[in-house]
């Protein structure tokens, strides 16, 4: 896809799934391997995150995959994961790699995870927060 010039430049924003401990984990894991502060985030359940989603065409209470927001573009399944991937460190940026994958395996596989995900690491009643040095970085 082609960048829409006429857009301001914003950072890209990723929308996770703010009751999953395999989600809030990956969360912090990126804040601590980002090579620069770029990504902004925010809870698919949250006000924030539910905007996003209907600007971008997919449903309200969406929660099938991570969301990441490339100005006027959003990437769900393995796209956004691996596309996230850019913005860490080496060697960590290596996985962005595996875009070139068949999408449709290498979604399958995402999807897999994602099914199994709240059977597999649980689920928090309420949404993670993020510490107050951080919560200029999380839309609300």
């Amino acid at each position: 896809m082609l960048p829409n010039r006429s857009l301001p430049k914003v950072a890209p924003i990723l929308l996770f799934d703010g009751v999953c401990n395999l989600c809030s984990s990956a969360v912090q894991f990126i804040l601590r391997h980002e090579s620069a502060p770029t990504l902004r985030f925010a809870a698919l359940q949250s006000e924030a995150g539910q905007a996003l989603l209907a600007a971008h065409g997919l449903p309200p209470g969406y929660q099938a995959s991570l969301v990441l927001i490339e100005g006027p573009a959003a990437y769900t399944d393995s796209d956004a994961a691996l596309r996230t991937a850019a913005y860490l460190r080496l060697p960590w940026r290596w996985l962005a790699g595996l875009r070139a994958l068949y999408k449709p395996a290498r979604d399958a596989a995402y999807r897999f995870v994602a099914r199994r995900r709240y059977r597999w690491f649980g689920r928090k009643p309420s949404c993670w927060l993020p510490t107050p040095e951080l919560s200029a970085r999380f839309l609300r």
